[in-house]
C-alpha cells in the first residue's frame, strides 16, 4: 500500500483570551526589567509574548495511501516554515513509499535534511509526516497504533493535571487547583514557577508561597510536580530546589536551557528533588546525552517535535534499557499511543479543556481525542489514532479561538 499524496494544513494563530498568570522562561536572562514587567501584565503564554509575523500556529499534515485511507499528524506548535519544509523536502522523499516503511521513509527523511536539520523546525516537520503515516498504517491494518506498538500495558491511564500559571495570590492559584483537580479526579498536579534569577530572594520566598499554597490545598497524597519552563540557571536551581524539598515535590521540570545537559546533572547531583527534562529535546542521539550525562529522573519528549513515531519508540526502549520513565509533554493522541503501549510510562500530562494553550488548541482540531474521566484517559479501539479531522478545518472554517483561515497546500 503506497503512499499516494503528502499535504499540510496551516492553521492560524489563535486569538488568545488572557492567561491566568505568567511563567518564568529562558527569555527572563535577557528581558530588560520593564519588558518582564509588561510580559506579565498581559500573562503571556509560557512567559513568551508571540512576537511573530507568521501567521501559522499549528501545521496538519495528511497523507493519503492509494486505498483512499487518510492519516493525520501535526505539530502543535508549528509555523509556515514547518509546512515548508514538509511542502518542499519531505513529501517527494516518501510519495510512492510503501506505508509499511515507516523506518526507511524515517531515515530518507532525516539524512536528507541533515544539513538544514537536526533538530528544530525541520524534524519538527518530519514528526508531523512520520505520525501521519502511522496514522494512516493503522487505518490500513484496522488496528489502533497501540496494537502496532505491542498492545496495551493496561485499560487506561492516570493523568496529571497542567494548569498552574503563577498568579498574584497564591491562594487564587490554589483555589483554582483545587476546582480543576475535583472536576476531573485527578490526583496530580503541575504548576509553573514565577520567578526566577533577576528576581532574587524576595522572588524565591514567592516561589516558596506558591508551593506551599498549592500543598496545603491539594493535601500531601496529591503528585505535585513544578516547571521552571527553562528560566533557571544552575547556582539558583540548586537552591531553589533544596528550599522546596519539604513540600516533597514528585518532579522539577526543565531548570536551565535544554542544551545545557553538563548543568541539568550538576543540579540532579545536588538535590533530593528528581528533575524532568526532554520536551524540547529531539532524536534518540539527544536522549541518549541525557542519558549518558545522568540528567535527569524522569523523560518528557513530545512525539510531534523530536521525530515522530518511528524516532520516539526507540526512545522508550533507550529509557527502558537505563529504568527511566517517560512522561511525555501532552495529552494529544501521537503521545498517548506510546504511553499506554509502555510500562515505563507510568501517567500522562493533561491541560484541561477550559485552559487555553496551543496543545489544548491542537485538540480542538480533531475529534475522537481522548477525555479524562475518573482522573484517568482511556483510548479508543478505532484504527489508527482515532481521530479525524472535525468539519471546516481542511477548509478554513475553523471554530474556537483561533482568528483567519487555515490553508491547504497540494
Amino acid at each position: 500500500m503506497r503512499i499516494t499524496n503528502v499535504e499540510t494544513i496551516r492553521v492560524p494563530a489563535p486569538a488568545w483570551a488572557p492567561a491566568e498568570g505568567w511563567t518564568t522562561s529562558p527569555l527572563d536572562a535577557v528581558y530588560e526589567d520593564g519588558d518582564r514587567d509588561r510580559a506579565r501584565a498581559m500573562g503571556v503564554y509560557n512567559g513568551v509574548p508571540d512576537l511573530r509575523s507568521d501567521p501559522v500556529f499549528t501545521v496538519i499534515v495528511r497523507v493519503t495511501t492509494e486505498g483512499g485511507q487518510q492519516g493525520l499528524g501535526g505539530i502543535a506548535l508549528g509555523s509556515s516554515a514547518v509546512a515548508d519544509v514538509v511542502d518542499h523536502h519531505l513529501r517527494p522523499l516518501v510519495l510512492g513509499a510503501s506505508v509499511f516503511d515507516t523506518e526507511l521513509a524515517w531515515e530518507r527523511m532525516y539524512r536528507s535534511t541533515i544539513n538544514i536539520g537536526r533538530k528544530g523546525l525541520v524534524l519538527e516537520a518530519i514528526s508531523g509526516v512520520d505520525i501521519a503515516i502511522w496514522d494512516a498504517l493503522g487505518k490500513v491494518v484496522g488496528q489502533p497504533v497501540y496494537n502496532l506498538l505491542g498492545g496495551r500495558t493496561r485499560q487506561r491511564i492516570r493523568a496529571y493535571c497542567s494548569a498552574g500559571h503563577t498568579t498574584a495570590s497564591p491562594d487564587d492559584m490554589a483555589r483554582r487547583a483545587r476546582e480543576r483537580m475535583d472536576r476531573y479526579g485527578l490526583t496530580g498536579f503541575k504548576m509553573w514557577f514565577g520567578y526566577g534569577p533577576r528576581d532574587g530572594r524576595p522572588g524565591m520566598r514567592r516561589n516558596l508561597d506558591c508551593v506551599r499554597a498549592l500543598r496545603d490545598a491539594l493535601g500531601d497524597d496529591v503528585d505535585l510536580m513544578g516547571d521552571a519552563y527553562m528560566g533557571w540557571n544552575v547556582p539558583y536551581a540548586i537552591e531553589m530546589i533544596r528550599m522546596l524539598e519539604p513540600f516533597h515535590l514528585t518532579w522539577i521540570e526543565e531548570p536551565v536551557i535544554p542544551d545545557d545537559v553538563a548543568g541539568y546533572a550538576r543540579i540532579r547531583s545536588a538535590v533530593g528533588t528528581p528533575i524532568a527534562g526532554g520536551e524540547h529535546e529531539f532524536t534518540r542521539w539527544g536522549f541518549r546525552a541525557l542519558i549518558q550525562a545522568g540528567a535527569v529522573d524522569y523523560l518528557q519528549p513530545d512525539v510531534n517535535r523530536m521525530g515522530g513515531i518511528t524516532e520516539a519508540r526507540k526512545v522508550w526502549a533507550l529509557a527502558q534499557a537505563h529504568d527511566l520513565e517517560v512522561i511525555p509533554h501532552s495529552h494529544n493522541f501521537h503521545n498517548l499511543h506510546l504511553v499506554i503501549s509502555h510500562l515505563n510510562s507510568p501517567l500522562a500530562e493533561f491541560f484541561p479543556s477550559e485552559y487555553v494553550d496551543g496543545d489544548t488548541f491542537f485538540s480542538t482540531l480533531f475529534s475522537g481525542e481522548a477525555e479524562v474521566r475518573d482522573g484517568h484517559i482511556t483510548l479508543s479501539e478505532r484504527p489508527g489514532f482515532g481521530v479525524e479531522l472535525r468539519d471546516g478545518v481542511a477548509a478554513g472554517v475553523i471554530g474556537g479561538p483561533a482568528a483567519g483561515p487555515a490553508t491547504g497546500t497540494q
